[in-house]
Formats: C-alpha cells, structure tokens, sequence
C-alpha cells in the first residue's frame, strides 16, 4: 500500500469515526431526553390524567390540519361502515 492510499485510508477513518462518536453523543441525549418525557408521562398519570389519550393528543398535534382532516374523515367512514357511529 503507497503512503497515499494509507494517508487516504487514515483520514476516512477519521472521518467515519467522528461520524460514529456524534450519532453516540446524540443517542445519548435521546436516551436522556427519552428519559424525561417517560417522567412527564409518570408525574401526568399520577395526577389522574389518561396517558394514551395524551399520547394521541401529541401524534395528532404533529400532523398539519388538511393531513389531520383526511385521516379523521377516514376514520369516520370506516366507523360508519362498521355501524360503530349511529
């Protein structure tokens, strides 16, 4: 192997193992920050609140309003076809 190819091969592993450490330090924080919702869900349920109903609450806050329509008119339609709605 000439220098070259080795100077080459030293500097993507360099590279790749920076790309390595930072994907480490931001699982981190998500394991962490993952942590804390966990706490917020805990200290919600102890004040009688319903966690899965929050839980929807927050999913549906992600979607914007037209994607938020569609999937509520979809739900109702299937609803309604299997006679849940009256």
């Amino acid at each position: 192997m000439s220098q070259v190819e080795t100077d080459a091969g030293s500097v993507a592993a360099d590279e790749l193992k920076q790309f390595i450490e930072r994907i480490e330090r931001l699982e981190e924080e998500k394991a962490s920050i993952q942590g804390d919702i966990k706490e917020v869900f805990a200290e919600l349920k102890g004040r009688g609140y319903d966690a899965k109903a929050i839980r929807t609450i927050v999913r549906i806050r992600k979607q914007d309003h037209a994607e938020r329509q569609e999937q509520e008119a979809i739900l109702d339609l299937y609803m309604q076809a299997l006679g849940m709605v009256g």
